[in-house]
């Protein structure tokens, strides 16, 4: 665009139409191609920004040089500053943390730079995400703040399911996940939900519970197992500890309790007063 000032705009503008445009007022034939435009253009440009202006006094092209010393060009990216703190998305999940908080984002965003902060107090409190891209800064989610280990989750942030149940069964890679498997549902169940809440150590924690079922009884590792998967205990001293104060857990038997009768009381007994029978007192 010609470097002109506010004064000059309509008379140019006036005379880009007449000259430039081809109609049927047009000064010139039209145009042949795009580049013969073009270069009409360029030659109008120079025209008038090398010739002196009527309001300024002053030559455009020449005032030009002298502001490109005080001004500096428009940045290519927006000023971020304003916006928070950066924050990357997680990769595998998406989400971020921010002041012992976490908080969904778009899943598009995984793995990718977001700018993060506080607006508002109290009651109208809330954390603003915002994402720079190639359209500019975009606000892309709003939560209320995060009490740290209950995370604010958007459900429309993550991805659909997969259509239809998805009914995977785990697979004996060895013969140590058989022997584990072998326990019963309570083992499978399990090993599900561990692998689900990203518990460490599992194989270890399997080959412990195979331990245990060959020193006690694997129908009451398998109970435990099965309760630790319903109340999501998933430690290293869990099983143990649920066996521990479970005793009864698993039993199957429906026998009655055995109780000791007087034939096979171990007791002592009140034989010793017989010979006291019948004893006159001194």
């Amino acid at each position: 665009m010609p470097t002109i000032g506010k004064g000059g705009a309509e008379n140019t503008v006036k005379i880009a139409k007449a000259d430039l445009v081809p109609k049927d007022t047009n000064l010139l034939p039209a145009y042949a191609s795009f580049g013969e435009l073009e270069a009409a253009c360029r030659a109008f440009m120079t025209m008038v920004n090398g010739r002196l202006h009527r309001v300024t006094r002053r030559v455009p092209a020449e005032m030009l040089e002298q502001e490109r010393a005080r001004l500096h060009p428009v940045p290519a990216q927006p000023h971020t500053v304003a916006f928070g703190v950066t924050r990357q998305v997680a990769v595998n999940t998406p989400m971020v943390n921010f002041e012992y908080g976490s908080y969904s984002v778009p899943h598009q965003l995984r793995g990718q730079t977001v700018w993060v902060r506080v607006h508002g107090a109290g009651r109208d409190e809330r954390i603003i995400i915002v994402h720079v891209g190639e359209q500019g800064p975009v606000e892309v989610a709003r939560h209320l703040r995060a009490e740290p280990g209950s995370p604010r989750i958007d459900d429309e942030h993550f991805p659909s399911a997969p259509r239809g149940p998805l009914h995977r069964e785990p697979k004996a890679k060895g013969r140590a996940d058989a022997e584990f498997l072998a326990l019963g549902e309570g083992a499978v169940m399990w090993l599900k939900e561990a692998t689900a809440q990203g518990s460490s150590r599992i194989r270890v924690k399997m080959a412990h519970a195979v331990s245990m079922a060959k020193l006690t009884s694997p129908a009451r590792v398998d109970w435990a197992l099965g309760h630790a998967a319903v109340h999501g205990r998933f430690g290293e001293h869990d099983l143990a500890s649920i066996l521990t104060n479970n005793p009864d857990g698993g039993a199957t038997s429906t026998e009655p309790p055995r109780q000791a009768d007087e034939t096979r009381s171990l007791a002592q007994g009140t034989g010793g007063w017989a010979a006291l029978d019948g004893a006159s007192p001194n």
